[in-house]
């Protein structure tokens, strides 16, 4: 890290390892517009839910596992399904999940009372591993009887499917990114109930190629050799727009101001500007002949003063 500009503003990739900015500012722009309910009490700082209270999106600002989203067939049922991310995963991949959520409520039907975010899973797993098969992960061939693991091309993030548990509350989804460990290990678990559809979305979050926007001493000082930095560029310059009358109506007034401020002000002043107008430049006043001003009279000449003796 720079430790002369820890706040320097930079362009990180791959997305996966950017770690979590602080804010959840990204998770939550897909769902801005839903009622936001502050609590004073308990771990969950901010819920955020949809019109109808049968999504719900946690944020527990001190927690390990800092947001916690579900969805349930009534406000008041349990969740049909739930995915919690930890305090490491980037906002910009939860915000895969919260923007097809948004989109999933704004397509449902008010009066049948479901949706698709309800939509029971997929019987096969590559259907939510799509996004990430056709970025270039691979198969782990490895990977413990029963389960199924996705590798990303560097190695440094993965797919977990678990196909030994059956329960709809069971864990049966992870997306992992980063080395084992408390500030390094990003993590996304899904239950076994939720719609393939939304766990795709997020794996398409987290594939993702475009860089994301962190301060520097927001990266984990084990993750500087595996991301790329590129200080992030200054905003373009602005396009100067046409002054506005308001605009020009202030410009007069100041010039005319500051012209009234330069003329003398008091009879005081008159005197001492014709003094200084009398005495500034004696050279130019002595040059000036009466035939210089208008009706002087020509000097006489000598013959002339002669004749009038």
């Amino acid at each position: 890290m720079n430790a002369q500009q820890p706040y320097e503003e930079v362009l990180v990739s791959p997305l996966y390892l950017a770690g979590s900015d602080g804010t959840g500012t990204a998770g939550f722009a897909p769902v801005a517009h839903w009622p936001h309910h502050y609590l004073d009490e308990g771990p969950c700082q901010l819920l955020v839910t949809s019109p109808d209270q049968r999504i719900r999106i946690g944020w527990f600002g001190d927690d390990f596992e800092l947001w916690k989203i579900s969805a349930a067939e009534e406000a008041v049922s349990s969740p049909r399904w739930t995915a919690t991310f930890n305090h490491v995963t980037p906002a910009e991949i939860v915000a895969g999940l919260t923007t097809s959520l948004a989109r999933d409520y704004a397509e449902a039907d008010a009066y049948d009372g479901n949706g698709r975010f309800l939509a029971r899973p997929s019987l096969y797993w590559a259907d939510a591993m799509r996004p990430l098969t056709d970025a270039g992960w691979v198969r782990d061939g490895g990977a413990e009887r029963g389960t199924v693991e996705i590798i990303s091309p560097d190695g440094q993030a993965g797919a977990l499917i678990d196909n030994r548990r059956s329960g709809w509350d069971d864990e049966t989804v992870t997306l992992w990114a980063g080395p084992p460990g408390w500030g390094t290990r990003a993590e996304a678990i899904f239950t076994a109930g939720t719609p393939s559809h939304l766990i795709a979305a997020t794996a398409a979050a987290m594939a993702d190629s475009a860089p994301v926007i962190r301060e520097r001493h927001q990266i984990h000082h084990r993750m500087e050799q595996l991301v790329t930095l590129t200080p992030a560029e200054p905003p373009a310059p602005q396009t100067p727009q046409a002054p506005t009358p308001l605009d020009v109506r202030r410009v007069a007034i100041t010039q005319a101001v500051h012209r009234a401020a330069q003329a003398p002000r008091t009879p005081a002043d008159l005197r001492v500007s014709a003094a200084r107008s009398r005495t500034t430049n004696p050279a130019q006043n002595q040059s000036r002949t009466p035939g210089h001003f208008p009706g002087a009279r020509p000097p006489a000449s000598p013959s002339a003063s002669h004749r009038r003796r």
